[in-house]
């Protein structure tokens, strides 16, 4: 049984992080597919959020610079969704999967909620 599910972007949440990400993006040097998903030009999008709380769990999302030691093992596979399951983090949707949503949220809730059922048993 899952207990939360973790979004990791592949960036930093500082000011400094943002900018950098924002400026790799424009170059085409940074890539953050959780991000495309969760984010429009200017903020996160409302069927994200919505998305979100209609989840039988809760989800949380954190930047590199936001992980804990446990999350942290996880750095080198951001962006990506991690499972908590009785205090153990598991990767439940990796970079692969989340460039598959091709930014499309309903996409990306279809797979969430598709691993939940999975991992409910």
């Amino acid at each position: 049984m899952i207990d939360q599910l973790i979004g990791i972007y592949n960036a930093k949440g500082s000011i400094a992080g943002e900018l950098a990400y924002l400026f790799g993006k424009l170059r085409g040097t940074a890539q953050c597919a959780l991000c495309d998903i969760s984010h429009g030009p200017l903020k996160e999008k409302s069927a994200f959020l919505a998305a979100s709380a209609q989840l039988p769990v809760p989800f949380k999302k954190l930047h590199l610079d936001e992980l804990n030691v446990q999350l942290s093992l996880f750095k080198d596979q951001a962006p990506c969704v991690i499972a908590i399951s009785k205090g153990k983090a598991l990767l439940l949707i990796d970079d692969q999967e989340l460039r598959a949503c091709a930014g499309d949220v309903d996409q990306f809730f279809t797979v969430v909620n598709t691993k939940l059922a999975l991992h409910s048993e």
